[in-house]
């Protein structure tokens, strides 16, 4: 009965009834009474908790006398880290392309079927085949422009055979021309509006695309220096009527987590840190997760390092709730807008 007691009570078994794959890298669990060892997320019958026997790995768990599951087979990789891998196969495919080649190409370079590719890879990086492709080639461009001397230039080095095809999808990859990116958003029009809220000031930019800065801070003049000092040449058009109504529901989302936000972003960033916002943005309200598990959750556990540069370089908060990725051990690390407002957003939502 203690036996039973201390089992249901551990956080792995916890993990066990949910078929957790987060938990498989971390420890197996054997059964005594068919002394047979699987992996946390096996989808065979549970067991009964007095019956179960946890071990930090399979090795572990043979030298006790068990043999391995044959449904979930905890020595190779899981389905999901199977999948994952072929995803991160056929992103190395995109990356490498001269031009992005078709969802039903991808899927029979990988050996698996039209629909199931497609279903694959968006629950891996969150994104189509298609807009992964438009999200790198973006990051591309906006390196390229930045280095060479001519947007011609720039244009073939990020892999356009000609500059009509680049700039028939210019607007949609950058969010303008390349001139006017060059130029620090010359011509370009970004609304913004200042509030108060009970973290200190806020600011809410946006371009014709959606929000592409969300900031917070001690007092509102540095919110909008930093946002001058990013589109030095944008036109800055002060709130109206209506895009005080947008403000208005960020601030309320701040102050009361639990009411959620769903807002269009303009989203600017490599495709890698655009895969690493969209599994943020997937998170609910609440919820937190390790800079490791969020690595995990976009097929690429070993870019731990590359998961915590996405999320310090995301200038969206709240909607892209970087606040919510902890250290392993659960304490704070670093974040953009300060640790204090961090903890502060981790305790308004654990408190909805």
């Amino acid at each position: 009965m203690k036996q039973d007691q201390n089992t249901a009570m551990d956080p792995r078994w916890l993990a066990v009834l949910a078929r957790d794959p987060a938990a498989d890298e971390q420890f197996v669990y054997a059964v005594r009474t068919t002394g047979v060892y699987c992996r946390p997320s096996c989808p065979s019958r549970r067991a009964k908790p007095e019956n179960v026997a946890f071990f930090v790995s399979p090795d572990k768990a043979e030298a006790a006398g068990f043999r391995p599951c044959l449904r979930c087979h905890p020595r190779g990789q899981s389905l999901a880290q199977a999948n994952a891998a072929l995803i991160a196969a056929a992103c190395r495919m995109i990356e490498t392309a001269e031009e992005a080649p078709s969802t039903g190409d991808l899927a029979r370079r990988i050996g698996l079927s039209h629909f199931h590719f497609h279903r694959q890879f968006k629950a891996v990086t969150g994104m189509t085949p298609r807009a992964y492709a438009v999200a790198f080639r973006a990051g591309r461009v906006r390196k390229a422009l930045d280095d060479e001397a001519s947007v011609t230039a720039a244009i073939h080095r990020a892999g356009y055979s000609s500059n009509s095809r680049f700039y028939e999808t210019s607007d949609r990859i950058i969010g303008m021309t390349p001139q006017t990116y060059r130029k620090g958003g010359h011509d370009a029009e970004i609304r913004f509006a200042l509030a108060q809220t009970a973290l200190g000031a806020i600011l809410v930019a946006s371009t014709e695309k959606g929000v592409c800065a969300i900031s917070l801070g001690d007092a509102p003049e540095p919110l909008l220096q930093e946002l001058q000092d990013r589109f030095p040449n944008a036109k800055m058009i002060g709130a109206d009527a209506e895009y005080e109504a947008l403000i208005a529901r960020v601030v309320a989302f701040v102050e009361n987590p639990a009411i959620g936000i769903d807002l269009p972003l303009d989203i600017r960033g490599t495709a890698f840190q655009q895969r690493v916002w969209q599994a943020l943005r997937d998170l609910p309200v609440g919820e937190t997760v390790s800079y490791a598990e969020l690595a995990s959750k976009i097929g690429d556990p070993k870019a731990v390092r590359a998961v915590a540069g996405a999320c310090a370089a995301n200038k969206i908060a709240v909607a892209i709730p970087c606040h919510r990725v902890v250290r392993t051990d659960g304490s704070l690390s670093g974040y953009r807008w300060g640790i204090a407002r961090k903890a502060e957003l981790l305790r308004r939502e654990a408190k909805g």
